[in-house]
């Protein structure tokens, strides 16, 4: 009998058992709580918005510290994220949380691609953990989870309605990460403004597609506060390090010269009910979610690419290791393809090689043949030439030789006239 067929049996015949005493396995929670307390957590925030929109003070003012970081330059040109690791301690438990910024995000004149380094390295986050879960030797309990696990979307207080680039961004962030909503800097506008302004965001969320995260109402215990929440997206906030002393308390609140808000005040601001959603009620819901949903979405699309199915064409059960033996083979097929036609190329380019050195050949020997006949033909001409001027050096010399003779014929007849001469005034005196 197969395994199936047993569990199904197993299964469908289960049976409510009464106990006679205690057995202890009530104290399962209390030990993954245990094991829990002592790995610890880890939660990662994205703060998306333009600059200047207190980005960071929000981060401190929700964890109640100070977080050191470098101060961002904005001159770069293009959207640089920026990631920075803390580890935090309440109570006995404990938090690795880290906060991955925007630098730089809507500083440009042309913010059409501003997206994309937020797409990347979201995408690179969810590579780095499918790459450590495909492993042989996995060590997914010591590996540090770094995919984003919630992205505060911060939204310029205009009043108006989305910028483009806002409504770009989420429809592209909305099906990688839990993008939560908030208005920045609400301080800035009035009341009444401030309530036409969420129901414009909401109403353009709609309108264009845009997939908020939504707080989980499933749960019976979260399920009121929830629901209620849900109807205040997208929350107003604001952000403040400065404590201030407002009654007999101290509280952390923005002095302004007509007055003072206070942050966590509720008639003031939604600042506590973004602490309430983010932390302390719906953070483990938020690593759920971006596990289950957004990660099983990029590995499921990863291994289609990769050619991997649940179910064949006849629509049955595929096992990984015939996807991976199928995938090899025609791997294999595909390389030896690619040897065979380098292999073509090979032989095809050195046949050409060998045309072009054999034609390389016959001009250099045709050349060759050329610069040798023009040689013989220089030096015949060149003899014809020496033996022309021989002929005109042996006719001088004959010249030179007959005229010596008639200079020294002429000499000696001259020389016996004068004698004569001589002889014949000597006999006239």
């Amino acid at each position: 009998m197969a395994a199936t067929d047993i569990a199904r049996q197993v299964g469908e015949g289960c049976r409510t058992v009464p106990l006679a005493g205690h057995v202890g396995f009530d104290s399962l929670p209390d030990q993954l709580v245990n094991k829990s307390v002592s790995q610890g957590f880890c939660f990662n925030i994205l703060c998306v918005g333009e600059t200047g929109l207190g980005k960071s003070t929000l981060m401190d003012t929700l964890f109640n510290t100070k977080f050191e970081g470098e101060p961002a330059t904005h001159t770069q040109p293009g959207v640089q994220l920026r990631s920075n690791t803390y580890d935090l301690q309440e109570s006995n438990v404990g938090l690795k949380l880290t906060i991955v910024s925007t630098v730089g995000f809507g500083d440009q004149i042309n913010k059409e691609d501003s997206y994309k380094p937020i797409v990347e390295f979201i995408d690179a986050q969810f590579e780095a953990y499918l790459q450590e879960e495909l492993k042989i030797r996995r060590v997914l309990h010591t590996y540090h989870d770094s995919r984003i696990h919630a992205c505060l979307y911060f939204i310029a207080p205009t009043g108006h309605s989305l910028k483009s680039l806002d409504l770009v961004t989420m429809k592209k962030l909305d099906s990688k990460v839990n993008i939560i909503p908030i208005i920045a800097k609400s301080d800035a506008i009035s009341k009444s403004e401030l309530t036409k302004f969420k129901i414009k965001i909401t109403s353009e969320l709609v309108s264009n597609g845009v997939q908020i995260y939504q707080f989980p109402t499933d749960d019976e215990s979260v399920a009121e506060i929830n629901g209620t929440m849900n109807a205040h997206l997208p929350f107003a906030v604001i952000g403040s390090t400065e404590e201030l002393k407002i009654g007999n308390k101290m509280m952390k609140a923005r002095q302004y010269p007509w007055g003072t808000v206070q942050v966590e005040n509720e008639a003031h601001c939604d600042f506590v009910k973004l602490r309430e959603m983010l932390i302390r009620v719906n953070m483990d819901d938020l690593r759920e979610q971006t596990h289950s949903r957004h990660y099983e979405l990029y590995r499921r699309c990863k291994l289609e690419e990769m050619g991997f199915k649940d179910t064949d064409p006849d629509s049955k059960p595929f096992s990984l290791q015939e996807t991976y033996e199928a995938k090899r083979n025609e791997f294999l097929g595909e390389l030896q393809k690619k040897e065979e036609e380098m292999r073509q190329m090979f032989v095809q380019r050195v046949k050409e090689k060998e045309a072009e050195l054999k034609e390389a050949e016959k001009e250099l020997h045709e050349k060759f043949d050329r610069l040798k006949k023009l040689h013989q033909d220089e030096k015949k001409k060149l003899e014809d030439k020496k033996k022309s001027l021989d002929d005109e050096v042996n006719a001088f010399k004959q010249r030179k030789t007959a005229a010596e003779l008639l200079q020294s014929q002429g000499s000696q007849a001259g020389g016996s006239q004068t004698l004569k001469r001589d002889k014949e005034k000597k006999n006239f005196f």
